[in-house]
């Protein structure tokens, strides 16, 4: 089942190559039709990180209150969450479901050389999409140049989003920089593994990236507006006491 998914996924990318006559572009071109079809996975799991920023204040509030009773301080935070109507694993849930078409694109790629016999290029920009970064460095640096540029693409947009939210959340400098550090780690590792990666892998992981990222601050930038507008239209209003008044009865003349 899974090598039938493979094979589907490079007579995708083989029918967009048919069509423009590069590999390149034709890896580009899927990976932008991948990228709309999983947009509304996106905005979900942007929604769940705005309304995470949102509700940080209080998180840290209840951090300070319960810092002596874990039980508790997880009562409270569930107790929170039930409130606001927010569930932490729906940002994780579109990711993992991902996770699979990533896998299986990653591995088509790598095996690209095995399908179709030649030369893999983008438009001569990165002469052979399946050598690797290592495979280039032999070539020569004048050669290796373009793998490098995918390299710093692949590790850097991977992790950008992570260090853009961060930046902007002013709540708590401390997490901000320890997370940043951690992005910066990790892009580190990142760019480690993308030495032994087919340029192809790069090319679609560095594209779907820079993508993603502009997914993302749109899907931000849409629930800003939408906070925005809300709050615009909460207006304070005098407290109306609706007080009706009792008619008093006629007294009877008493009958002498």
């Amino acid at each position: 089942m899974w090598e039938v998914f493979k094979n589907w996924i490079f007579d995708v990318i083989q029918f967009f190559y048919n069509f423009c006559g590069d590999w390149g572009l034709a890896i580009i071109l899927v990976t932008i039709i991948f990228r709309i079809i999983v947009a509304p996975l996106m905005h979900i799991s942007a929604r769940s990180s705005y309304q995470m920023q949102k509700i940080q204040p209080l998180m840290q509030e209840l951090q300070a209150k319960f810092s002596d009773d874990p039980v508790r301080l997880n009562q409270e935070m569930q107790k929170m969450y039930a409130d606001i109507k927010f569930n932490p694993l729906t940002g994780c849930l579109p990711i993992l479901l991902q996770m699979p078409i990533f896998m299986a694109m990653f591995q088509t790629l790598r095996e690209m050389g095995s399908h179709v016999e030649g030369t893999f290029s983008f438009y001569g920009l990165v002469p052979n999409l399946v050598n690797t970064p290592g495979d280039a460095l032999g070539q020569g640096f004048i050669a290796f140049i373009p793998y490098l540029i995918l390299m710093i693409i692949f590790a850097g947009a991977t992790f950008l989003p992570m260090i853009i939210q961060q930046l902007s959340n002013k709540s708590n400098p401390q997490q901000s920089r320890q997370m940043i550090i951690t992005a910066i780690i990790m892009s580190l590792f990142m760019l480690w593994i993308s030495w032994g990666s087919p340029a192809g892998v790069l090319l679609f992981w560095g594209a779907s990236s820079l993508i993603g990222v502009a997914q993302n601050q749109l899907s931000m930038r849409y629930f800003r507006k939408k906070n925005e507008r809300e709050a615009e239209a909460i207006e304070v209003k005098p407290i109306e006491v609706n007080v009706t008044r009792r008619t008093q009865k006629k007294r009877q003349s008493k009958k002498r």
